[in-house]
């Protein structure tokens, strides 16, 4: 790292410099313009116009995002879809119960009229990329108010200015979005298809599909064949449609090929996806609130909460079902809130960021540009503001709000609480169906009212332990005047009288409604004032990050004139990217040296059946023990599993297609390395790495562990 600042001692960060081909990611529409010379340079073997091409069909077009976080590829001409076990989890726990256990057990359709409608799950192809910069200037410019540029609202309501009433109502499927990039230099809009019947095809048991768990997580060696599989279904004339029982497989515009051909060291890897946050423009100040402040109180309330969830879990195979999907979206921010914390310790983030900023305040100098400077000092002194207020707000957010379910309970009553005073039947009768509606998506069949009282008294005397009178929600008010402070004892009673305690309390107030009932329940009250304390919070924030986004858009523009004509991307905001370098392998210290490959003797070496995280069903040990792994095997008779390249990605990747030189599937993206979980803030090219499932290891699990040949015999495979 020394080195490399010394040799160059103006590029304020990596995100300025095309000096490493394996950091980025990278706007489509610049791909050709900015990146050819190092693509090929690398190994690739396609045009760049077949990654990405306006006017025609490209590797963009198999591309997906899945459901709300995640990205898919299309892998057969009948719509299948390639996502991660973990990406498909919720939709895998939504059919799952006892007696259909597809977490445990997994699922396989072996005929298409198999496959489950999943209800709420849906994918978006995107149709069209166009730079709106000019125009959004212009719009923002007539309000008179810069900070519009910065307003998701302002932009949503442009954008579909911009398309016409007539084009969004002859196209009802179609979303348009704009978003800002380069801290609000530079705007792009993007035309997005919806589709909405989306069916779940296949995926793994868990001990396959999660195997190493919460301990392998961001961790390599790596032995997880995270994957799962669902489909896109259209109307008869290939339209977006929403479910019905006549509609027909998805017939793509393009799906990728698959390769068996498998990987070698130094092999050219491209990623392309759906990168969701990252932060390499943060400045030193921003990395210690995010270390000191956000990362910190995640680690210490999850860490709290996600114990009482997992006692619950391992004692009841209901429960265990039932919190799946809430205990994996926890732990894995708090796992990776941890290795950022170990990175930017570890590897000098923030002393490397001041040392940057300390030379940009020279160039800005040497050059005449004070503004530059000044919104640097603004962006230091608007962090600083915000510290405090910060912390409080994560606490009364992972604490209070995300980790006491009943804070989602129906708490805005006052239309019907004025109806039932004045006996206004007619809205009575319509507010209390809404009430049961509310109600019932609470109290659905992942919640278990005993881990929501357990796991709320907990959480409760964690927050009150760290944060002091004066900064607490209302709430704690009554709690110290009517329970003597006692959380287990307001607790108890919230569930005993509420009337969301329990369905026979429920339906005893629905008989008999009061507004008396609605106004001293203990939940509904707990619910107000967590929510008006967290509104409250978010107003004092309010002018200090809007002082922060116009000092930040003045800053990044400062940087990139400092860079003039050198390509550069912009922070991940959940937009399509490509991301390319190598198969690799690492040495994350001395005397370590990781392969670049797993194989399936690793997943045997792990093997432990008094430890959920590492149980391995005894087909596979049946298939490995006889070496059954057909044309899957690696040319020296292994089963590969996971491989590592250093490609630059972050949390909305997982599920990316890796494609090799010659567009080919060769893998899919899942996972990033613990040695460089500072990566988010900056790219560490020694260490930083993806971690992917080998595509012969998920055809392996389709074919010779599941038996679905069906599955198999759609695809197009390149040997």
């Amino acid at each position: 790292m020394k080195l490399r600042r010394m040799l160059l001692p103006l590029a304020f960060a990596a995100i300025l410099s095309p000096v490493k081909a394996d950091e980025g990611m990278w706007l489509l529409p610049f791909l050709k313009q900015q990146n050819s010379e190092q693509l090929k340079k690398l190994g690739l073997k396609l045009d760049v116009d077949d990654i990405y091409n306006p006017e025609r069909t490209s590797l963009k077009d198999a591309i997906v995002i899945f459901g709300g976080g995640c990205t898919g590829e299309i892998i057969s001409p009948e719509g299948l879809i390639l996502t991660n076990h973990h990406c498909g989890y919720s939709a895998i726990q939504q059919h799952s119960s006892v007696e259909h256990d597809y977490l445990s057990n997994g699922f396989w359709a072996m005929d298409k009229k198999d496959e489950l409608p999943t209800p709420g799950l849906e994918v978006r192809f995107i149709d069209k990329i166009e730079e709106v910069t000019d125009f959004i200037q212009e719009e923002v410019s007539k309000t008179g108010d810069p900070l519009k540029a910065f307003d998701p609202a302002f932009l949503d309501k442009i954008a579909k200015e911009k398309v016409g009433e007539k084009f969004l109502a002859e196209n009802p499927f179609t979303e348009i979005s704009i978003k800002p990039f380069f801290g609000g230099n530079r705007f792009f809009m993007f035309t997005m298809k919806v589709y909405k019947d989306i069916r779940f095809v296949g995926a793994p048991p868990s001990s396959i599909g999660k195997f190493g768990a919460d301990t392998d997580n961001w961790m390599w060696p790596r032995h997880t064949g995270d994957f799962s599989l669902f489909r896109v279904y259209t109307d008869a004339q290939g339209n977006p449609a929403e479910y019905s029982e006549n509609n027909i497989p998805m017939h793509p515009k393009k799906y990728f090929n698959i390769s068996l051909k498998g990987i070698k060291e130094n092999d050219f890897a491209m990623i392309m996806g759906f990168p969701g946050s990252t932060n390499r423009y943060y400045t030193s100040w921003e990395v210690k609130q995010r270390r000191d402040v956000d990362n910190t109180v995640r680690i210490n309330m999850r860490g709290i909460r996600q114990k009482e969830m997992l006692d619950e879990m391992l004692a009841d195979p209901k429960v265990r079902i039932q919190y799946a999907s809430k205990y994996a979206r926890s732990s894995n921010y708090w796992k990776n809130s941890i290795g950022m914390n170990r990175g930017i310790n570890k590897l000098k983030v923030i002393e490397n960021k001041e040392l940057d900023e300390a030379r940009f305040k020279v160039w800005a100098n040497d050059n005449n540009h004070p503004e530059y400077i000044q919104a640097l000092n603004d962006m230091r002194d608007a962090t600083l503001q915000m510290n405090d207020i910060k912390y409080q707000y994560y606490m009364l957010l992972e604490a209070l709000y995300q980790g006491v379910e009943f804070s989602g309970v129906p708490a805005r009553n006052k239309k019907l609480i004025e109806a039932l005073e004045h006996k206004n039947d007619s809205i009575i009768k319509s507010e209390l169906a809404d009430l049961e509606k509310a109600y019932k998506a609470f109290a659905n069949k992942d919640y278990n009212r005993k881990v929501d009282q357990r796991v709320s008294k907990v959480m409760l005397k964690a927050y009150m332990k760290e944060v002091g009178k004066e900064n607490r929600p209302e709430i704690f008010t009554l709690i110290d005047k009517k329970f003597d402070g006692n959380i287990d004892r307001f607790v108890d009673e919230a569930f005993k009288t509420s009337i969301f305690g329990g369905d026979e309390n429920f339906n005893k107030f629905m008989k008999k409604p009061t507004a008396k009932a609605l106004k001293s329940d203990l939940m509904i009250q707990y619910a107000q004032s967590v929510i008006q304390k967290m509104i409250d919070l978010r107003k004092e924030l309010k002018p200090i990050n809007e002082k922060f986004a116009l000092a930040k858009q003045t800053y990044i523009k400062g940087l990139l004139e400092m860079n003039p004509g050198k390509p550069a991307y912009p922070d991940a905001n959940f937009t399509i990217r490509a991301t390319y370098g190598q198969v690799l392998p690492y040495s994350p210290s001395d005397g370590i040296d990781y392969h670049y490959y797993t194989t399936l003797k690793g997943v045997m070496e792990k093997e432990d059946p008094n430890n959920w995280e590492f149980v391995v069903p005894e087909k596979l040990k049946e298939l490995y023990k006889n070496k059954d792994f057909g044309q899957y095997a690696m040319p020296n008779g292994e089963m590969p599993v996971n491989f590592l390249s250093n490609n630059d990605i972050t949390g909305g990747n997982s599920g990316s297609p890796v494609f090799n030189a010659n567009g080919e599937l060769i893998g899919t993206a899942f996972d990033g390395n613990w040695e460089a979980m500072s990566g988010d803030i900056v790219f560490e090219e020694a260490l930083q790495r993806t971690i992917s499932v080998d595509i012969r290891y998920i055809l392996f699990i389709i074919d010779k562990f599941a038996g679905a040949k069906n599955i198999i015999d759609e695809m197009s495979i390149v040997k």
